[in-house]
This record gives structure tokens, C-alpha cells and sequence, in this order.
């Protein structure tokens, strides 16, 4: 199941003393996660005491997240297998909808994040001063994070900031908050651990106010992933969002460049020709090449360019 639920995937556990007796919750925290059995009790019961219900999205864990998170009050909702955070946000997003909360709290589930930081999250929402705010590794708050991983992060960050036009310090903070306008325009198409970099595209697009706060955060565990294997996939999904928002910028400027070098290569080859009466087999493929490769980058730019106009 990728993003819906019915009653046979919710197990509503005990109310926060927040919200008992109260009818619907006015805030919502969701924790998106795959087997964290480890940190999720700890986890959902921290963030009762700043919300009015905690949410589990149990993305097809293979161990003791559902039952460890029931245990400690959360409502989980589960997929029947692994289909990705992208995915898991969704059903986030969806089960908001369905209660009318006022805000939504996305934090993950393996104890990086401080529950403790929620009020700071949610407190531009609830003024109404912003439709997302990004809890931000980067801020003020002295954070440690180890430099291959900062590293990576700053670098998404510079590619997510020109793509989507708008800048933040931390692009890739999975600890963040949402309005209801947000929670009710937002729906993400991108699949594993980019869709926070689709948030900043989108929020572009729909005119949302994005502001950041600084939160700190503590690496307990080792990865799941490779943390480079991660950084390539949410880097090759970047460059996705960024040429089917600027489809001419991505494929038409290459294209024109290596053009005008094939033609370039091919005047050099018939000069050569005339000059020496010698045919340069080599640089006359190279030439054939680019013109090739160049002409369909640029009418690539060209038709999704069209393509994108019509839609919007």
C-alpha cells in the first residue's frame, strides 16, 4: 500500500493527555519510519507532551516499530511493504487532511531529532507567519554532524537552493512543520529521500511561506545506508526537479554549447581537408557526435519546455 490507508492499517492506541476528551487534534506529529524499534518509543512518547496526537507511518518495518509504537500512545498507520519515505510522508499528509489539523510536525523516528524543538517549529505556524518552517542543523545552535555528512548536506543544499529559488541553510531537514494551507497543497511524486527537496520546489510553486529555525540533532546510530549511496540518489533526484522546472537551463544550454563545439570541430575537419587534402577520421565523429547529442538536448529543452507551459 503506497500512501492510503483504511481502518485494517490504523491501530489507534491511547489518547495524549493533550487531546483526551477533546475530539479532533488541532496539532500533529508524524514520524515517518522503518524499523527503528530501537528509538521509537522513546521517540513518540517525548513528542505526546508537545502535540495533541503522535502518527506512525510504519513503511513496511520487519521488526517491532508498529508494536513498540502502539505501546507508547501512537496511532500507526502501516504500509504492507518498504515503498519509501517519499511514500510514508504522503500517508502523513493524507491522515492529516482527514483530522483538519491547524499543523503538522514531520520528525524522524530514530532519535536524531529533539522533541524538545517542536514548539520552536510550530510556533511561526500557529502565528501564522509561515505555511512551512525547516528546522535547520546549520542555525545557531551547535549541532555535530560529521563533516562528510555536513559536506553533502551543504552541497544539496547549494543544488536545492538554485533549483527551486528559494534559499535555506539546511535543504535536506527531515524535521519540519507545516500549516494547514501546506498540508493541504502539498503532494509529493518523488520516491526515497528526496522529498525534502521537492518541499523547497513546491513551496516555490504554491507561494507557500517557508521560514527555518535552528535545532540541534545527535547522530545515535550507525546509518541504514550508505551515507554516500544516499547523497548520490537524492543528488540524481535533485537534477530531476531541477530539468522539469528549468527544462531549457538544464537541456537547452548543453545542447546549444555542444552544438556550436560540433561545429566548430566539423569547420576544423573540412579547413583540414582543404589545407593538407587529409580526412581526420577522429574529430570527424567527434563533430558528428556533439552536433547529434547537441540538437536532441536542445529540442529535449524545447518539447519539455512546451510541454511544461501547457500544464501550468
Amino acid at each position: 500500500m503506497t500512501g492510503s490507508y483504511g481502518p485494517e492499517q490504523i491501530s489507534h492506541a491511547n489518547e495524549s493527555p493533550v487531546t483526551e476528551g477533546r475530539g479532533q487534534p488541532k496539532t500533529i506529529a508524524a514520524v515517518p519510519c522503518f524499523n527503528e524499534e530501537r528509538f521509537i518509543g522513546s521517540v513518540v512518547l517525548k513528542a505526546k507532551g508537545y502535540v495533541d496526537q503522535v502518527i506512525v507511518i510504519d513503511d513496511g518495518s520487519t521488526d517491532k516499530t508498529a508494536m513498540v509504537a502502539e505501546q507508547a500512545g501512537a496511532t500507526v498507520i502501516r504500509h504492507d511493504s518498504n515503498v519509501g519515505k517519499a511514500a510514508a510522508v504522503n500517508t502523513a499528509f493524507e491522515y492529516a487532511r482527514e483530522t483538519g489539523c491547524e499543523a503538522l510536525v514531520l520528525i524522524d523516528g530514530d532519535a536524531q531529532h529533539e522533541p524538545e524543538d517542536i514548539p520552536r517549529l510550530l510556533q511561526p505556524v500557529l502565528e501564522g507567519e509561515a505555511d512551512i518552517v525547516v528546522g535547520s542543523r546549520f542555525l545557531q545552535i551547535k549541532s555535530h554532524v560529521p563533516r562528510f555528512r555536513a559536506l553533502g548536506q551543504r552541497i544539496l543544499t547549494f543544488l536545492t537552493n538554485i533549483g527551486a529559488e528559494v534559499k535555506l541553510t539546511d535543504s535536506q531537514s527531515g524535521f519540519r512543520a507545516f500549516s494547514w494551507k501546506a498540508v493541504e497543497t502539498l503532494s509529493f511524486a518523488e520516491k526515497g529521500f528526496s522529498v525534502e527537496s521537492e518541499m523547497q520546489f513546491l513551496a516555490k510553486e504554491a507561494n507557500l511561506r517557508i521560514v527555518e529555525v535552528p535545532v540541534s540533532i545527535e547522530y545515535r546510530d550507525k546509518a541504514k545506508r550508505s551515507p554516500i549511496a544516499h547523497g548520490m540518489m537524492v543528488f540524481n533526484s535533485t537534477l530531476g526537479l531541477i530539468s522539469r522546472r528549468f527544462p531549457l537551463v538544464f537541456f537547452g544550454v548543453p545542447g546549444v554549447v555542444m552544438l556550436a563545439v560540433g561545429v566548430y570541430q566539423g569547420w576544423r575537419v573540412v579547413d583540414g581537408y582543404n589545407t593538407t587534402d587529409e580526412f581526420y577520421v577522429g574529430p570527424a565523429l567527434l563533430a558528428v557526435l556533439l552536433c547529434t547529442v547537441g540538437t536532441l538536448s536542445l529540442f529535449t529543452g524545447l518539447i519539455l519546455y512546451t510541454i511544461r507551459s501547457f500544464f501550468k
